[in-house]
């Protein structure tokens, strides 16, 4: 069984709880889907943890921001992680993919296959965010084959299985479970709860899991760092 963790954005104590119910669950492997550290938390102790455990891991969106980014171009969740990361933890961001091939039957990306910034499962428009339609869903997969294609980014966790037998799932986001964003229009992301979020695959079955950790020392944590978004969501899961 695979646990499979995505968006940590540097909150250690969300990861560490997840790590424990997994283990606890039965997994005895982990795979990461990106956007590990950016944010206003632990992002150096984070990478840390990661680098001890050496799982299979691609890169998100943040960490191609934080590596090829000016530091006046970054936002201030990557500038914060920037500024913090050694040689080698940078070192580390370099050398993950940004897809990869787990096995045959499973593929993994940050967004979609084609794109870190691309929602594979849902769709931004005018009005905001909304699950994407299947049509759409296939049309952004492409002709990846794998039975399984695992996928981050939107921090909502869904899983959809088309009707040529291909299943996709997000596990949602492990340290953030609400946001704005502006790409490619202004949309707002809520969970509506603090609750760390990932999945447990078995085979090509995926069940999503929501676990409880100390969201409001990670809020406290966002607040000493001047981030009052980040410590609205972190203790509610709404973005305010």
């Amino acid at each position: 069984m695979i646990a499979i963790l995505s968006d940590i954005h540097g909150n250690l104590p969300a990861l560490e709880a997840v790590i424990a119910d997994a283990r606890t669950a039965g997994a005895t492997a982990f795979v990461n889907l990106g956007d590990s550290l950016s944010g206003p938390l632990w992002p150096a102790e984070t990478a840390d943890l990661l680098m001890r455990e050496g799982w299979p891991a691609i890169a998100g969106n943040h960490e191609r921001q934080v590596l090829t980014h000016a530091i006046e171009r970054m936002g201030a969740s990557d500038r914060f992680a920037s500024e913090r990361l050694s040689a080698a933890q940078l070192a580390w961001l370099a050398a993950q993919p940004p897809v990869l091939a787990l096995t045959d039957e499973i593929f993994l990306c940050h967004g979609s296959p084609r794109s870190d910034l691309e929602h594979l499962l849902h769709t931004v428009e005018a009005a905001g965010i909304r699950q994407a339609t299947e049509a759409e869903i296939a049309e952004r997969l492409g002709d990846t084959p794998a039975a399984l294609t695992l996928c981050g980014h939107t921090h909502l966790p869904r899983t959809v299985t088309l009707a040529d037998g291909r299943t996709i799932a997000n596990p949602g986001s492990v340290g953030l479970q609400a946001f704005h964003d502006d790409h490619p229009l202004p949309y707002i992301v809520e969970n509506g709860d603090p609750l760390a979020r990932y999945a447990l695959v078995r085979g090509t079955g995926v069940e999503l899991r929501a676990v409880a950790y100390d969201h409001l020392g990670a809020a406290a944590k966002a607040a000493r760092e001047g981030r009052a978004d980040w410590a609205a969501a972190l203790r509610t899961g709404l973005a305010g």
